[in-house]
């Protein structure tokens, strides 16, 4: 290999050497380039270069987009990145952890042996990112360095490079997800994490290292369970940097925004419940749910719990999207000690898709979602099944009126066709097929609605949700201050990512082993 800076240095000191010498003037970099062309050296330099070869050709032509991993150890190959030099980036590395003391007697995996993995799922602002397997330990050998693209949504693609003020001003957190993987490939929702990145905003050289402290979730939501060590970085770097009491004070003041906000709904929602109450006081039997905890053991409105959700290409129908949210697990919160419990436990979107399983609320939201992002009025519905269960599922309003139940862990659907008790026993009423007996409340992003209806038996029930005898409505606007996009209360959706897995070539394996056991069985 060419000492490429030898070679510069010589021709430089030469240059400086002949051209200087007889008047001492000024050479530019377009003089200095000129003679390194004219020696060769550039065309050297090129031809020692070697540059990774473009497997898809589309990818030149498409948009800039944030690479998922900027720097890899491990395999030896360079990744490329696409890095747009008109917009800023937050490059951050988590440069390992330690005080995983669940894993403190952990053996030293050997090489080849299957073992228990970590793995760390972020997203930030419509970007979702994912760590490569570490082996589980004390001390967890996380390298892995991640470039997030900071833009201004209203500002369009066009916009200018954003200084350090307008980043003040976005206040979503990198979401952070660790996810453990055991031996079987069963995962485990160790912590959900929400990490304040503007720090780095006040840092004088552009770069600060935070340890982040991980609690696990649900019933351990106050214990520790590690800590990362995470490096901050903007690239490029800042012109001007902010002082810390700029961005301490922006911090005390969306806190504060927040909490007001927070305390002006819970008193709304307060005054909601007793008016609800007084309508009838069997009403407080109901299951009438305005605020679920979610794995951090944080209360939430339940509408902050959906969003419109477009999967653009990926997913093709309202049916195919039921269809996608069947097919991920179903697993109840864990409950520690017996007496047969349910653990309330609301997943944040990415936490239910890192980890791949979740209970029917979970699958419920994400389904309500999806058929919002399809534009069909959906709202999840709370209630019960067979022998007092507590359950969710999606109901949906067609233009005429026609009620679907949507079962999210199954995909299938109903029609619902309300029974009326004070018809004649000679008419003849519809069988239900479905299996939910009471509903008590439905809602999604925007609205929330009480049953308030002499019975809370589903086939009895007529969703005239404009009715106000039959449904107490919420205030949309106290929904909105809560609930809408932008505040700092409500987590971000992540985007739903297409799948690593080559459907034609599984399929083709699938069939060939097929074909061994078949032609092994004849014999």
């Amino acid at each position: 290999q060419m000492d490429v800076h030898g070679k510069i240095r010589e021709v430089l000191a030469e240059t400086l050497h002949e051209e200087l010498a007889p008047e001492h003037q000024q050479l530019s970099t377009e003089d200095l380039i000129k003679a390194l062309r004219q020696r060769g050296i550039i065309d050297d330099i090129m031809k020692e270069l070697k540059f990774v070869t473009d497997v898809n050709e589309k990818e030149r032509t498409s948009a800039p987009k944030p690479a998922t991993h900027f720097v890899d150890r491990e395999p030896p190959v360079l990744k490329k990145t696409n890095i747009d030099p008109t917009r800023r980036y937050l490059y951050l590395q988590v440069l390992g952890g330690k005080a995983f003391l669940e894993h403190l007697q952990e053996p030293e995996p050997l090489p080849g042996q299957v073992c228990s993995t970590f793995t760390l799922c972020l997203h930030f602002r419509n970007q979702r990112f994912r760590s490569k397997p570490v082996p589980c330990a004390c001390e967890p050998d996380f390298h892995d360095g991640f470039l997030l693209e900071i833009h201004k949504d209203s500002l369009g693609d066009g916009s200018k490079m954003v200084d350090a003020t307008t980043m003040l001003s976005i206040c979503d957190p990198v979401h952070m997800v660790l996810i453990k993987t055991d031996m079987f490939g069963e995962t485990t929702l160790v912590a959900s994490y929400f990490l304040e990145w503007r720090s780095v905003l006040a840092a004088e050289n552009g770069i600060t290292n935070v340890a982040v402290e991980l609690l696990g979730v649900g019933t351990e939501s106050k214990v520790s369970v590690g800590v990362l060590n995470i490096r901050l970085e903007m690239y490029p770097q800042l012109s001007k940097v902010l002082s810390p009491e700029v961005t301490n004070t922006q911090f005390a003041l969306e806190h504060q925004k927040t909490a007001e906000k927070e305390r002006l709904f819970l008193v709304y929602a307060k005054q909601w419940w007793r008016e609800y109450l007084q309508i009838r006081p069997t009403h407080n039997a109901r299951l009438v749910k305005i605020f679920a905890q979610d794995e951090n053991g944080v209360n939430r409105p339940v509408c902050s719990y959906i969003r419109p959700l477009r999967a653009g290409r990926l997913l093709d129908t309202p049916r195919q999207a039921a269809r996608f949210v069947s097919v991920l697990g179903y697993e109840r919160a864990p409950v520690i000690g017996g007496g047969g419990g349910k653990q309330e436990q609301w997943c944040t979107l990415l936490a239910f898709l890192s980890r791949n399983k979740g209970d029917c609320e979970d699958h419920a939201n994400l389904l309500c979602s999806l058929l919002l992002g399809f534009g069909l009025e959906a709202f999840v519905c709370v209630g019960t099944k067979a022998k007092g269960v507590p359950h969710t599922w999606v109901m949906t309003c067609g233009t005429d009126g026609t009620i679907t139940f949507w079962e999210s862990l199954t995909g299938h659907r109903y029609i619902h066709r309300p029974i009326n008790p004070d018809d004649p026993p000679v008419v003849e009423q519809p069988k239900p097929l479905y299996p939910y007996r009471t509903i008590g409340c439905i809602f999604n992003h925007q609205k929330f609605f009480g049953n308030c209806q002499p019975s809370d038996a589903v086939e009895v029930c007529v969703f005239d949700l404009y009715d106000e005898s039959k449904w107490k409505p919420m205030s949309g606007e106290a929904i909105k201050s809560v609930c809408s996009p932008g505040t700092s209360s409500v987590p971000p959706f992540p985007p739903l990512c297409a799948s690593t897995l080559d459907a034609a070539v599984a399929s083709n394996e699938i069939e060939v082993q097929l074909r061994v056991l078949v032609s092994e069985h004849r014999k």
